[in-house]
């Protein structure tokens, strides 16, 4: 192993702007942030990103660069107390940062403590995040705060790191090293270049061989990489026996996979979210209360947090698995979508027009055109779609019970049309 005593990652952590990987569009000559950095007044920000791509070095770079005071907590160790610590020991010190990563997992009262110090700039804040902030930052906060929004890195960014690595690392240096091949390390570490430094250090460290190749690193990767990796493969495919689970009808594989989630420590709004999206994708109008348990669901973990949201989301793992399943609304929508793409933008047919001025009306948009609630059992019949696809059935009603109600509802309104 390294005689370094960081990992092969911290080692090689940029120090400057111009050492940074990717992200050009933040960071590089006369870009926004580049700019506000080197001019010394920098805003309170949200950096937002995939996992690895440069967001606590950025944090780290604005702090050296400007030599100011930083402090860094992390949202999943830290609560109320400490940051109040730490705004307390800002009212002595000039342009202090503060660095919060995962700022997503602090609650409302977490985040409501940040406020009046980044007002009165007291603090600037530094929040890192990989969820959408719009969702998960309360919009008190984030209207004080600039968001920036970090790019995934691409394969010759992260090739280039590893190239770097054996450049300039004195550790691989002495182990003369060659890079022959790089997919497997791309493919594990799944785009952060934390986890592709460490992983390669890894490799160098257990193999006996200095030809690096996919072989090489998927022999030493299955024996070392953790069992379940938040952003790993692991972390897709298991998701996907999940999902494939609560498809199958399986509650037992559904609770299974859950388990195996929650054990390794999986953000509980990643597993509510999948089965807000399940519940429409895989349930859909077979079982319409579906999609409103799972939306509800994700609203109670939001608020109960581990280890009692497990319940809950158990409950609703279970209840979609036993759920009737019709995937009838998401192949509407698919085959609407190739629709549009295939024929462009088709014109609206002219009674279905708005007509809110006169020369509208002299051009007969919306003439002729039935208002449903004007005729017996509301509904009038025509044309909907534009002409050259008129006709075109793209909801197709699947065989269960309550598609069964909505395909004899169809049907007696438009079997001659579309054949329900």
């Amino acid at each position: 192993m390294s005689s370094a005593t960081a990992p092969l990652a911290e080692r090689m952590r940029p120090q400057t702007l111009d050492e940074l990987a990717g992200q050009q569009h933040l960071t590089g000559k006369g870009s926004i942030l580049r700019n506000a950095i080197e001019s010394g007044a920098i805003p309170s920000m949200i950096l937002w990103g995939p996992p690895g791509v440069g967001k606590t070095t950025i944090a780290n770079i604005i702090a050296n660069t400007l030599h100011a005071p930083f402090y860094q907590l992390s949202a999943i160790s830290s609560g109320v107390k400490e940051v109040r610590d730490i705004i307390e020991k800002a009212r002595q010190q000039d342009k202090v940062i503060l660095f919060i990563d995962e700022i997503h997992r602090f609650n409302k009262g977490q985040q409501d403590a940040l406020l009046g110090a980044v007002e009165k700039g007291i603090i600037t804040l530094v929040g890192a995040t990989t969820e959408n902030p719009s969702f998960e930052v309360n919009a008190a906060l984030l209207s004080r705060c600039q968001v920036y929004v970090l790019k995934a890195l691409d394969k010759d960014d992260l090739t280039g790191l590893l190239q770097q690595a054996l450049e300039k690392d004195a550790w691989l240096r002495e182990k003369n090293l060659q890079l022959k091949e790089t997919e497997a390390l791309l493919n594990i570490s799944g785009g952060d270049a934390r986890k592709l430094l460490n992983l390669f250090e890894l490799v160098a460290s257990t193999s006996t061989e200095t030809a690096i190749t996919d072989a090489v690193v998927m022999d030493v990767a299955q024996k070392r990489v953790a069992l379940y990796d938040k952003q790993g493969e692991q972390h897709y495919d298991i998701i996907s026996a999940f999902i494939k689970s609560m498809r199958g009808s399986d509650p037992n594989g559904a609770v299974y996979w859950l388990a195996r989630m929650i054990e390794g420590g999986e953000d509980v709004k990643f597993i509510a979210r999948r089965m807000v999206i399940f519940a429409s994708e895989d349930v859909g109008n077979a079982n319409p209360n579906a999609l409103l348990l799972a939306n509800t669901t994700f609203d109670a973990v939001n608020k109960i947090g581990y280890p009692e949201s497990r319940i809950i989301l158990s409950q609703c793992a279970t209840y979609l698995a036993a759920s009737a399943k019709s995937n009838a609304s998401y192949a509407a929508i698919a085959m609407a979508q190739d629709m549009v793409k295939t024929h462009g933008d088709l014109p609206v047919p002219l009674h279905l027009r708005n007509a809110p001025t006169r020369l509208m009306k002299n051009l007969d948009y919306g003439k002729d055109y039935k208002y449903a609630h004007s005729f017996e059992g509301n509904f009038a019949e025509q044309e909907y779609l534009p002409e050259k696809i008129a006709g075109t059935k793209l909801y197709d009603p699947q065989n269960n019970t309550r598609e069964n109600e909505i395909r004899k509802f169809l049907r007696e309104r438009w079997k001659e049309k579309y054949g329900y």
